[in-house]
């Protein structure tokens, strides 16, 4: 870990009264909008990836009760291919470290301790990270309060979403998060229908309720409610269960979708992992497949950075892709059955 300097900070921080304006009152949703506007008409590498995004191409499959897009989307090269070995990220230059940002890159703070930049290889139409300012590694033990609070700040037009070190996360060794356009992913409209068809309620009580879901390619829970305590505790109490059966030390396999709404609260969505990557990720020749699922391909939108990916996937091939890279259906089992015990103690 290394701590920035307060005179770094100022010259990647960007000025302007409307954001300051809106920051104070709590919405940061409609900041980061302005804020990114100016960055596609001031800085070079988000009018370019901004441009290319407008040229991705995009299909859909349809699954009983819900829909997997896949999107060719060539500028997230980098991002499906990153080496994260171990050795090779202790090596390179950390690219979310604030003395790293890309030439032209600026950004805000979010509560003294992140700062939300524009992403410079979009896939939503309006994609952010959101980065520690310091260089700690990607871990959501601690820090799973400051998603819900992140989501909340920014409800009104986009979702936080989180990609575990092992399984997603291009910087695993910078805590950071991202954000991107409500109702882009196809989960937020099919979300009522799977739980209808494939869920399980594991509990609901004083208007939480956790719920299982097992579409058959993905498996997930779900936790929705007003309190912010009471979704800390679960959470808690969920990552327990799920780091004693995966029997690491480490965080375990997870993606997780955040989104909140006035009168509801917060909805989170948090995919179980298996494997980092499918064994089409490694084979050779035509059959490889260069898709490295993190959480918006769990959330319904597939990247394929090169054009062949895109023309040979089939809806089959999206399924065993998807399927292989969850937990398997006898660890969810146990799963459900240990959480659904222990969510009795909220």
């Amino acid at each position: 870990m290394h701590t920035i300097s307060p005179k770094l900070i100022e010259t990647v921080l960007f000025s302007d009264e409307s954001i300051t304006s809106l920051k104070n009152e709590n919405d940061f949703g409609a900041a980061a909008k302005i804020f990114l506007e100016m960055q596609k008409r001031d800085w070079e590498q988000s009018i370019e990836g901004y441009y290319s995004l407008n040229r991705v191409q995009i299909k859909s499959f349809e699954f009983d009760g819900f829909k997997i897009k896949v999107q060719y989307n060539p500028d997230r090269l980098i991002s499906s291919s990153a080496n994260v070995d171990k050795d090779f990220i202790q090596k390179r230059k950390c690219f979310l470290c604030l003395e790293n940002l890309l030439k032209g890159q600026k950004g805000f703070l979010y509560n003294k301790e992140y700062i939300i930049l524009a992403n410079p290889y979009p896939i939503f139409p309006e994609h952010f990270t959101i980065a520690n300012i310091n260089h700690f590694p990607q871990r959501i033990s601690d820090i799973f309060y400051m998603m819900l609070s992140l989501s909340r700040s920014m409800s009104r037009y986009y979702t936080v979403f989180y990609n575990g070190p092992n399984c997603g996360a291009s910087a695993p060794d910078h805590l950071h998060f991202q954000a991107g356009n409500k109702g882009f992913l196809p989960i937020d409209d099919d979300y009522n229908k799977l739980k209808e068809l494939y869920g399980e309620i594991l509990h609901e009580e004083y208007g939480f309720v956790c719920t299982a879901v097992d579409d058959g390619i993905r498996r997930f829970v779900a936790f929705e409610g007003e309190m912010e305590d009471s979704l800390i505790y679960a959470f808690n109490l969920f990552l327990g269960t799920y780091r004693s059966l995966q029997k690491t030390e480490d965080e375990p396999m997870m993606n997780i979708l955040s989104s909140f709404e006035a009168g509801t609260g917060w909805r989170v969505i948090i995919f179980l992992r298996e494997k980092h990557r499918p064994a089409l990720y490694y084979s050779t020749g035509e059959d490889n497949i260069l898709l490295s699922p993190a959480a918006l391909d769990m959330g319904g939108v597939c990247i394929t950075p090169r054009e062949k990916d895109f023309t040979n996937i089939t809806k089959d091939i999206l399924a065993e892709i998807l399927n292989e890279v969850c937990i398997g259906e006898e660890l969810f089992g146990l799963l459900k059955s240990e959480l659904k015990e222990n969510l009795k103690k909220i």
